[in-house]
């Protein structure tokens, strides 16, 4: 069976404020985006599951890759579940506040799922999704949310962008998302009604939509919000950086050229 997981942009990322679990209450729009992952998965004849990738590196053993973890989470309830071999291309950046590996683990427990025929509700699949990562119930849903708690709380709303076209730029730095945290300052937060505002024309989402990463990555790393800027220049009708960064998207009326306004090194893509 293969799949192809796509990733999400945030529109909007309000941190309302720390729990006692040490996570944060947050407000977002998830929106999903055509940004995809290659997943393969194939029943093995060996006596263990394992994975391999390809595409962009990912570091670290097997063990600890999300589509292993959603695995072996499916396995613990069903002991029957045959071990398997999965194959991952990475097309979407890491790191990058798109939601990549969230997507991957979620697809995985899908792919799982309906394989080997699973006796699971998809309301059930987000339960174990929300037990591999804060954003990783958005992605057995895929359609724009508006989401609460850590992530994991999710209602649909009423957006549709199809319209427009998206401009993704990633400058390739991965941030840290302790550390984008650890730089989040809510002392200046001006938060709106964001499950209201989002029906207002993307026109006047400028200013009032914001990310509050935004003001502490910017700071850290000044390149970002270069990228921000070139866009709005450029006659983006919104930008803002998604998630913890450090990618950025721009909303245009439709495309144009100023990929060149970018290093090489950049990646650019068009949705």
């Amino acid at each position: 069976m293969v799949r192809f997981p796509n990733c999400k942009i945030n529109i909007g990322l309000q941190i309302k404020d720390k729990r006692s679990d040490g996570f944060h209450n947050l407000e977002t729009i998830f929106y999903p985006i055509p940004l995809r992952d290659a997943l393969e998965i194939i029943p093995s004849s060996e006596n263990k599951t394992s994975i391999t990738t390809t595409g962009y590196n990912v570091n670290g053993k097997s063990e600890d890759n999300i589509c292993y973890k959603a695995f072996q989470l499916l396995k613990a309830d069903f002991p029957d579940l045959p071990f398997c071999k999965m194959q991952l291309h990475k097309s979407i950046p890491l790191g990058a506040g798109l939601g990549g590996g969230s997507a991957d683990g979620s697809f995985t427990l899908m792919m799982l799922r309906d394989l080997f025929e699973l006796p699971i509700s998809d309301i059930d699949l987000t339960k174990y999704a929300a037990l591999l990562g804060s954003d990783c119930p958005f992605f057995i849903l895929n359609k724009p949310a508006f989401a609460t708690g850590r992530g994991e709380k999710l209602s649909a709303v009423d957006l549709e962008l199809s319209a427009y076209k998206i401009l993704i730029v990633n400058p390739g730095i991965h941030i840290n998302t302790a550390a984008a945290f650890k730089s989040l300052s809510l002392s200046n937060a001006n938060h709106i009604d964001l499950q209201k505002f989002i029906s207002e024309p993307i026109e006047t989402w400028k200013g009032k939509i914001v990310n509050d990463f935004e003001e502490g990555i910017f700071k850290l790393h000044p390149e970002i919000a270069q990228i921000k800027n070139i866009l709005i220049e450029n006659g983006a009708l919104y930008a803002a950086m998604s998630g913890t960064g450090s990618t950025v998207y721009g909303i245009f009326p439709q495309p144009k050229d100023i990929d060149p306004s970018f290093p090489a090194s950049h990646f650019c893509k068009w949705l």
